[in-house]
């Protein structure tokens, strides 16, 4: 779903730390960075997703010593919220979500390029989904790529379309 795709979500989370969000503009430029705030592009939505939320927005924050932290904030169809937030080191160990743990109870996450962001998601103990972000060369646009199995055992990959708005 995407609560989590979009979690951690978590709903984004991050890259390395190259370019701050206190960067100046040219060095964001020239190095695109996770950093900000990304909302949903709900015109581009998998055609198979299924009921739409009326808002999802990520923020990817530096929370200092080596960490980011990422919130994820979904706003449903019926107007219920969803909150998710995950402080983690982008090392590909296990950290503890808060908020909703519909789509999982803790992530991993690792970032193998400046431009990549791995995540694995984890509920009651077993794999949950892996969601791979990645930013287009000018860091406007984050794409995530969400890979998991239906109830039927088959396994699917969705792709979620983000802008920057902050």
């Amino acid at each position: 779903t995407l609560a989590m795709s979009v979690l951690l979500a978590v709903r984004g989370a991050g890259l390395p730390a190259r370019a701050s969000a206190q960067a100046a503009p040219a060095a964001m430029a020239a190095n695109p960075s996770f950093l900000g705030q990304w909302q949903l592009d709900l015109s581009r939505m998998p055609p198979d997703y299924g009921t739409l939320p009326q808002r999802v927005v990520y923020s990817f924050e530096d929370a200092g010593a080596g960490e980011w932290r990422t919130k994820i904030d979904i706003t449903m169809a019926d107007g219920g919220a969803r909150h998710v937030a995950v402080r983690y080191r982008r090392d590909g160990r296990v950290a503890q979500s808060e908020g909703d743990t519909a789509e999982g109870e803790r992530a991993a996450l690792s970032s193998p390029a400046a431009d990549v962001l791995v995540m694995s998601l984890a509920k009651d103990k077993a794999l949950g989904s892996v969601r791979v972000y990645t930013l287009s060369a000018d860091g406007r646009e984050m794409t995530e790529s969400a890979a998991n199995v239906d109830e039927g055992g088959m396994p699917f990959v969705r792709t979620f379309h983000f802008r920057r708005i902050g």
